[in-house]
């Protein structure tokens, strides 16, 4: 189907090609991405894929430290539980203990100190892992039975 167009409406349209070749400066040739287009994907890319491993590497540091925390409030509270089950008022001072939870050594220090009231000690388990860098802390009350 013909469309019918002035003469005067002819003469203003572009030649043919001339659409294909405004914006290209090679003219109405698309044959793909010039350099600087594949350079920029690239960089883009990298910084992706980069910023991927960082966060990858740093969720694997985070498990490692909560199993060894976990592991280390294992032996605080198993030394603490230990305390409440004889069923004695603590003496107060400090004294060292060790332990082994998941494969791992621990080793710590507990501190038993006096209390506003005289019916009451505080107790702080201190543990630290097997090159001594602490771990956690750990306190609580305990009362005279």
């Amino acid at each position: 189907m013909r469309t019918c167009l002035p003469p005067r409406a002819l003469r203003a349209l572009p030649p043919e090609g001339a659409l294909a070749a405004l914006g290209r400066p090679g003219g109405g040739r698309n044959r793909g991405f010039t350099l600087i287009e594949v350079l920029v994907a690239l960089v883009i890319v990298a910084i992706a894929l980069g910023a991927g491993i960082k966060a990858a590497g740093a969720l694997a540091n985070n498990a490692e430290r909560l199993a060894e925390v976990s592991a280390g409030q294992w032996c605080a509270e198993n030394l603490l539980t230990e305390l409440r089950l004889t069923q004695q008022f603590p003496d107060i001072g400090e004294s060292n203990f060790a332990c082994e939870q998941l494969g791992r050594s621990y080793t710590g220090k507990l501190k038993v100190s006096p209390t506003p009231n005289p019916l009451f000690r505080r107790v702080d388990a201190a543990v630290a892992n097997d090159q001594g860098q602490p771990v956690l802390s750990l306190s609580t009350i305990m009362g005279k039975f």
